[in-house]
């Protein structure tokens, strides 16, 4: 049974004239005409009664009147989703993203692609570090990361979204709470709050920073992610110094401070380098617009 069979047919249960339905198929009638004695012989059934003034349904042929048009329905709902596929308009989209990113980059992200691309479904695993990213998207466990670079290993693309700013987290009643800006060398002495994590991009960052202002910091207290760092913040065990998306989590008891000389860290999209997947390319062009400062790179 041809889908071409299913279609003529349905033009002429639909219209109950063999003239008309070849007008409207742009077929001749003789051709309509045999088509349907052909499914008709094929199935071993009569489809239609033809009289010289009227074509009317059979049963068997009103029955296959419901399931030709389901047919012919899914055939055209997946000839679409499949073009929207290959357009890169259609699929899911594994996302990984860095803690603090989910704060002030994430929503933006989202909704760019939901606005231009709302046939596309990102499944979101927030707080993995780097690392994990980087491994993730190489296992194929990953389509797409936002991370902080350098990202570790071969075989990843790069596309800088933001640099940050590094800034101050201390308590509110910490002696430099008062202070609208604050010289990294003041925090020569001051306990610090870090990242748990060894692989942590922004530890490092903070540590260099240091070490350019003649110290190294020492780490007080570790915790295993930003809310946790800033709770022990709030509660004067320690400063910390972080993005300044961080902001974007506001917590009771925390001020933030700009630093003068605290240096910059970088937010970067993530992919496999030479992905052919249309979805993808389609999400990077997307953010790509959301975020025009946008520069390229690579790795491996």
């Amino acid at each position: 049974m041809e889908l071409r069979h299913l279609r003529y047919f349905c033009a002429v249960a639909e219209t109950c004239h063999f003239g008309k339905a070849a007008d409207q198929l742009h077929v001749a009638q003789p051709a309509l005409s045999y088509a349907i004695r052909q499914l008709e012989a094929e199935l071993g059934v009569s489809l239609f009664t033809r009289t010289t003034r009227q074509v009317a349904l059979t049963p068997a042929g009103e029955f296959l009147q419901g399931e030709a048009v389901r047919i012919l329905a899914g055939v055209s709902a997946a000839t679409r989703g499949v073009r929207r596929i290959a357009d890169g308009r259609s699929g899911l989209i594994r996302l990984g993203i860095t803690g603090t990113a989910a704060f002030s980059h994430l929503p933006r992200l989202a909704r760019a692609v939901k606005a231009e691309l709302p046939g596309v479904d990102l499944e979101i695993r927030a707080d993995m570090l780097t690392p994990a990213q980087c491994d993730a998207l190489r296992a194929g466990a990953l389509d797409l990361g936002v991370l902080r670079p350098p990202a570790l290993g071969e075989g990843l693309a790069l596309r800088t979204i933001a640099v940050e700013p590094l800034v101050l987290a201390v308590s509110a009643d910490h002696r430099l709470a008062v202070e609208p800006v604050v010289s990294l060398s003041d925090l020569r002495n001051e306990s610090f709050v870090a990242y748990q994590s060894r692989e942590s991009a922004v530890n490092d960052a903070v540590l260099r920073s240091c070490r350019q202002a003649g110290f190294v910091p020492h780490r007080e207290h570790l915790a295993p992610g930003t809310a946790v760092l800033l709770a022990l913040v709030a509660a004067g065990l320690g400063v910390a110094v972080v993005p300044e998306s961080v902001r974007g989590l506001p917590l009771e008891g925390v001020v933030f401070r700009e630093l003068l000389d605290a240096g910059t860290i970088e937010l970067s999209l993530a992919w496999r380098a030479g992905e052919d997947n249309p979805v993808i390319d389609a999400v990077v062009s997307v953010v790509r617009t959301a975020f025009p400062m946008l520069t390229t790179g690579g790795v491996g």
